[in-house]
């Protein structure tokens, strides 16, 4: 059986009474870091006295993936196996998925449990969100496609959860500030940890705050929905009932669903 293992995000009494009757039960633990997950298992054990006792501890990442799964025998799993990643919910900007993925396809057991979760943490602690949000995870580090995700994430119809480090914590938001200074947003850093702290305000307004603020520390973003985006999505029924010219309709068909523009446009042409 393989288990998805949530671990706190930084108060350690956030660990479940199930995440550490599982761990008791497994031989191995599969981690992003294994330096961290051991000393995760060291503490839960001296302050909890968990009497967890897994000695095998198998490396993750970004940087060994693909050999990781060319040579992993399906009998691995015969045995109980956990999955943690450094904080929070396994499978969420990690190497998890990869890991759900090659269960699902190869028929292997496995069981997610729940727990500590920032995103969530996150947008609740906002109080811009009544039922539905969008999780970017963490955007690109520079250039166009950072800017392109930025103006994304403004124009959203839904409140939107950013991750982001304390190296570009201050220049995010100062890029907030830019495309819409009195945008409402919500930042938390440090979340459940002894020195949490909470900013909320307009962009501009937390902006300024964040200059002369400790930036040390993981951070998480709530954005405010944009009151000016349409939260209907358009149909292919929507489309092809406008009154434009068959290219421009095909080019539209192809962003919605991925097919290619010329076959599009020549079944237009030859329905007409």
């Amino acid at each position: 059986m393989l288990y998805f293992v949530p671990t706190p995000i930084g108060n350690l009494e956030d660990i479940s009474l199930r995440a550490i009757s599982v761990l008791r039960g497994c031989e191995v633990i599969i981690c992003e870091d294994t330096r961290v997950s051991k000393s995760l298992v060291n503490l839960l054990n001296d302050r909890f006295d968990a009497n967890i006792n897994i000695r095998n501890f198998i490396p993750l990442h970004t940087h060994n993936e693909a050999n990781f799964f060319a040579n992993l025998d399906e009998n691995f799993f015969d045995k109980n196996v956990a999955y943690m990643s450094d904080a929070g919910m396994p499978g969420i900007s990690d190497p998890g998925v990869a890991l759900v993925r090659y269960a699902q396809k190869n028929g292997i057991a496995y069981e997610i449990l729940s727990g500590a979760n920032a995103a969530l943490l996150s947008v609740v602690a906002s109080g811009f969100c009544d039922k539905e949000f969008v999780f970017l995870g963490f955007l690109p580090n520079t250039g166009k496609d950072r800017n392109l995700a930025i103006q994304n994430a403004l124009n959203l119809a839904y409140p939107c959860v950013i991750y982001e480090s304390p190296k570009r914590i201050l220049s995010l938001i100062e890029n907030l500030a830019k495309f819409d200074s009195e945008r409402e947003i919500f930042v938390i850093k440090e979340a459940t940890k002894k020195f949490e702290t909470k900013f909320k305000g307009s962009a501009k307004g937390v902006a300024n705050e964040l200059k002369d603020a400790n930036l040390n520390g993981e951070w998480c973003v709530v954005i405010s929905q944009n009151p000016n985006a349409a939260t209907q999505a358009i149909s292919i029924d929507d489309i092809n009932t406008l009154d434009i010219a068959p290219k421009a309709k095909a080019k539209l068909l192809s962003k919605i669903t991925g097919r290619d523009v010329k076959k599009i446009y020549s079944e237009l042409i030859a329905s007409l």
